[in-house]
Parts: C-alpha cells; sequence; structure tokens
C-alpha cells in the first residue's frame, strides 16, 4: 500500500485549490488535492509543506485531518490523506500539473476528480 498526502488548501475568499494532473502521469487530465506520496519517516503535514513547494512554490499551513480513503488503482492500492491546510504565500507556479483553480466547494462537481479524491468532493459539498 502506497500512503499519499492531499491537501484541502483554502484561502480567504472560502474557495478550494485544485489542480490538473498534467498529461503523460497516471491519472492525467483529472483533477486532485494537491500533494504526493509520504517518505518513510516523514508526517502527512511535513510531506505536505514539502510537495506543495516542490510542485506548486507555494507555502501551507496543514492544520487539521480531514478525511482517510483507501482506493485502489488496478493492483496498486492506495491510502490518501487530506488534512485543511491554509494557503500562506507564494506564487503558484506549476511543475506537475497543467492547470490549477480556485473554486468554492459548491462547483467542485463542475470538474472530473480522479476516483481516490471524489470521497473528499462529496464530503465537501455536504458541507456547503
Amino acid at each position: 500500500m502506497i500512503e499519499v498526502a492531499a491537501a484541502i488548501i483554502g484561502n480567504e475568499q472560502g474557495q478550494i485549490l485544485i489542480a490538473k494532473r498534467k498529461k503523460g502521469k497516471s491519472q492525467e487530465g483529472m483533477w486532485e488535492f494537491p500533494g504526493g506520496k509520504i517518505e518513510e519517516g516523514e508526517s502527512v503535514e511535513a510531506c505536505l509543506k514539502r510537495e506543495l513547494l516542490e510542485e506548486m512554490k507555494i507555502e501551507i499551513d496543514p492544520y487539521e485531518p480531514f478525511a482517510v480513503n483507501d482506493h485502489r488503482y488496478g493492483s496498486t492500492h492506495i491510502r490518501l490523506i487530506a488534512y485543511k491546510a491554509l494557503y500562506v504565500g507564494g506564487e503558484i507556479v506549476l511543475t506537475d500539473h497543467d492547470e490549477f483553480r480556485w473554486v468554492h466547494p459548491s462547483e467542485l462537481h463542475e470538474y472530473p476528480f480522479a476516483p481516490a479524491d471524489l470521497k473528499f468532493v462529496q464530503m465537501l459539498q455536504e458541507t456547503v
């Protein structure tokens, strides 16, 4: 099983950051909550800070666990661990994604999300 962290990053306007997977990557063209694989001995919070700095050149502050989703992509089993996070700063520069958007939770259904992220989309829309 592969453990992966995902950040539900909010801004002052009540929007959430989503990103579209780059062409050539697994789940290409699908939207997701940004994050990445948790390294050995790394906390979810440390992983998210590192991944968002590497992938988007931004600083975030993960502050609260949101949910966990176990999902299988064929024979690959992932555990996706989502944390709520605050956007701290930095200008978004994409390295692992083709696009990003700040969207209100009520708009999430308009984007085709990677299957492992769908549980979080549903949970966020229930809180609107």
